[in-house]
């Protein structure tokens, strides 16, 4: 067999992999039913956390389901179902449902469990891919997670399954951060470090460049000298302004490039000459996902942005796709 074909036996399996499992969630999406808003009410109308339990695949499924509720404003706890019955159901208050999730449905681990929780009166929401199965007609809600098939070529690695369940579940999450009204804001007070967060909370002004940190030059400004002033106040441009501070155009290192590859002699150019007029600008209140949005959310993509107070059309400085994704630094 020539690698050539391999390789494309290689891809086609993979191909194959994701459309089984796309298929798969669409499908349980059709099959979803009254049950998911019987597992909405039941969480909405319990004023502690939820507890989340599964075991191997499934349990890995579980965790991220934990994690999702988490940061969306409903307080969740992942339990290990072993671990649960050595001690650590001393986490449930009284009233908090479960759910369990299993393909099959029979998980010795699971089951052992049901009689405990139910003393705690605990509602239990259950993901299942077997309907028919002991854990299923012990559930006061059942979530359908039933495949035609696994995607791997053996089919019995839990593929399409897991990422049913996974669906299911954020499925689970969106009707619920939905039903709380849960806001752009709500998500900044839960992921206060990272990227996510940062670009929510954060707004241009709290990371631009100004003042003496840019270079500043006039439609006059020799092309020489607008690369010195680039190369000491190194932000990838060059903010063109009048006497007024108000923006005329933008340079940045590209417009520099194509001076140099279209002008044999560049002696004489002036920043007028090379500018980008009439430039698209951030102004210092959007939030910094915004100004990402405007610069990467293009047919040709940007780097840096020169910020603008529309108040007083004045130009304040810039803001690069650096100081977005890094911090100043």
């Amino acid at each position: 067999m020539s690698i050539a074909l391999e390789i494309s036996e290689y891809l086609q399996i993979a191909q194959t992999a994701m459309k089984i499992e796309s298929e798969a969630i669409y499908a349980a999406s059709e099959r979803m039913n009254g049950d998911i808003t019987k597992a909405v009410e039941i969480i909405l109308n319990h004023p502690g956390k939820v507890i989340i339990s599964g075991i191997g695949k499934s349990g890995i499924i579980g965790q991220k389901i934990t994690a999702s509720l988490c940061s969306t404003g409903t307080p969740a706890v992942f339990l290990h179902p072993t671990e649960a019955i050595h001690g650590n159901l001393g986490v449930y208050s009284p009233g908090d449902p479960s759910i369990l999730i299993s393909k099959s449905g029979s998980t010795e681990e699971l089951l052992r469990l049901v009689p405990v929780l139910r003393q705690f009166k605990s509602k239990l929401i259950v993901i299942v891919g077997n309907l028919q199965s002991v854990l299923a007609n012990e559930a006061d809600v059942v979530l359908d997670g039933r495949v035609d098939k696994e995607a791997d070529p053996l089919g019995v690695v839990p593929t399409a399954s897991s990422i049913v369940a996974l669906a299911l579940g954020d499925a689970l999450v969106s009707a619920l951060m939905y039903a709380r009204n849960f806001s752009e804001t709500d998500f900044v007070r839960f992921h206060p470090g990272g990227q996510l967060g940062r670009n929510l909370f954060l707004h241009v002004e709290d990371v631009m460049h100004r003042d003496q940190n840019v270079a500043w030059v006039n439609l006059e400004t020799l092309l020489r000298d607008v690369v010195i002033q680039m190369t000491s106040k190194p932000l990838g441009a060059a903010c063109v302004i009048d006497q007024d501070n108000r923006l005329l155009g933008i340079i940045t290192d590209g417009d520099v490039r194509r001076a140099l590859k279209q002008y044999e002699d560049i002696r004489l150019l002036k920043a007028k000459d090379v500018m980008t007029v009439n430039p698209i600008f951030a102004t210092p209140e959007i939030t910094l996902g915004k100004a990402a949005e405007m610069m990467e959310h293009r047919s040709s993509q940007i780097s840096v942005l020169p910020v603008v107070d529309l108040e007083n059309h004045t130009c304040l400085g810039l803001i690069r796709l650096h100081d977005i994704y890094r911090g100043r630094g």
